[in-house]
């Protein structure tokens, strides 16, 4: 796999239109850490994960859904970094996704975080992905 960040992305977007209530994924740091800003900014219930069969384990995310209509919280997830080409911003050239009401989550040298925590720590990096 060339893509594990793509691969994350594109599992918790098929379960959503499968109407899953749990996804499951290979686990890693990164991984863990957009499950993380994924929970604190409210787009999934939760998340855990699974010390398994292979060393990193498995990390289980709690999909959300409106309890009366049953529409997902996260509408669109979309990769915006890739292995083939690579999307840095700086702090005045971080994106503002659906013109703030949406979020970019930010790899950047002091650990993963939204663009809004980005903007007020005075740092850059690569945008990994949108949310919203």
């Amino acid at each position: 796999m060339t893509d594990p960040i793509a691969d994350l992305l594109t599992r918790i977007r098929n379960a959503i239109m499968a109407g899953h209530k749990v996804v499951e994924a290979p686990a890693s740091n990164l991984k863990k850490e957009i499950a993380r800003i994924l929970f604190e900014k409210g787009y999934i219930l939760s998340y855990k994960v699974v010390e398994g069969e292979n060393p990193q384990g498995v990390l289980k995310i709690a999909l959300k859904y409106n309890p009366k209509n049953k529409r997902p919280a996260i509408k669109k997830i979309e990769r915006i970094s890739r292995p083939g080409l690579r999307q840095y911003a700086s702090v005045d050239e971080i994106p503002r996704v659906l013109n703030g009401l949406g979020i970019a989550i930010i790899s950047t040298s002091r650990g993963v975080m939204t663009d809004k925590e980005a903007k007020k720590e005075n740092v850059g990096g690569e945008v990994l992905c949108f949310v919203y």
